[in-house]
This record gives C-alpha cells, structure tokens and sequence, in this order.
C-alpha cells in the first residue's frame, strides 16, 4: 500500500511539469515560445516562474501598418476620432479658469512663505521662555521652520512652472 502511495505521490509531483509549456523568450515588451524566432530576434529566456500573457487589443495606427510591427513601427498618435473636440472658446475659458486657480494658489503660497521667512529671521527665529531654558527645543524649531520655508519656496516655485505652462502667458 505504501509502495503504491509513494508512487502516486510522485507522478502527481510531475504531472504539472509535463503539463506546463516548454519555454517562454522575452523579446522587448512581447513574449513568444517559437524557440526560431526568439533566436532571430536576441530574446531571453523567462526562468524561475510561471507567464501569464493576455492579448491585448492593437492601437487602430498600429493594425494598419503594413508589417502590423506595433508601437515601435508606428507614427505617434494623435487624439482618437472618437475622441471629444473642444470648441476654441471653451478651451480658452477653461485656460482661463487654471491661470485664475494657479493665480490664487500662487498668492497663497507667497504670502505663507513671506510668514514662514518672517518667522524664520534668517535663521535666528525669536525665543520662546521654553526654549529660553530648554536651547534643543529651539534647535529642533529653527530646524522645522528651515524645513517649512524650504518646502514653501519649493511650492512658489512649482505653481509658477505650472502658470508659464498654460497658454496666453508666461505667468510671474
């Protein structure tokens, strides 16, 4: 009984090796397991792990290239056909809404690290009684606030990136 046991065990052990595929070759961002044509085009060998690879659909560019050779082959695509147009109007509206929004948001930010400069004072930020007798809090806040002016520095900055990026300006 414990013959025939060890021997059931062991062809379930295999079975799942007979089952698998042979081998699977990487080629780019593809996978193929024609051992020819992975040689013909330099693939490498996917060890150590089962693939699962699911078929997706080709960009309408890409299908109608003559050698249906994919993105690589393929022009840059634009906007899909079916995609929403936006009359110039609206567009410009909507322009001009962001630049009114990252307007705001710049004085905000100006103004939080025109607050955060002033409490800072260049690196000597005025004492509390606390850290009148405790120097390590007042270490530990200068240290914050270099951080926070830092941080709000960073934050003008970005937003005025982002303003001379919209149309119709180049922002402060």
């Amino acid at each position: 009984m414990t013959k025939t046991l060890t021997v059931l065990l062991a062809l379930a052990a295999l079975a799942p090796a007979a089952w698998s595929q042979d081998r699977i070759y990487r080629c780019g961002n593809e996978y193929t397991n024609n051992a020819s044509q992975a040689r013909e085009r330099g693939c490498k060998l996917v060890e150590g792990g089962n693939v699962t690879v699911v078929q997706g659909t080709r960009p309408a560019s890409a299908a109608a290239s003559p050698q249906g050779g994919g993105a690589a082959t393929a022009a840059p695509a634009a906007s899909p056909s079916n995609a929403p147009r936006v009359d110039a109007n609206d567009q410009r509206a909507r322009d001009s809404d962001a630049r009114a929004i990252l307007e705001a948001e710049l004085r905000k930010a100006e103004a939080r690290l025109a607050e955060l400069s002033k409490d800072y004072n260049n690196g000597e930020p005025q004492r509390t009684a606390l850290e009148l007798r405790n120097p390590q809090v007042y270490m530990e806040r200068t240290a914050e606030l270099k951080a926070a002016v830092a941080r709000a520095e960073s934050d003008v900055a970005g937003i005025k990136r982002e303003l001379a990026r919209l149309p119709g300006g180049a922002g402060r």
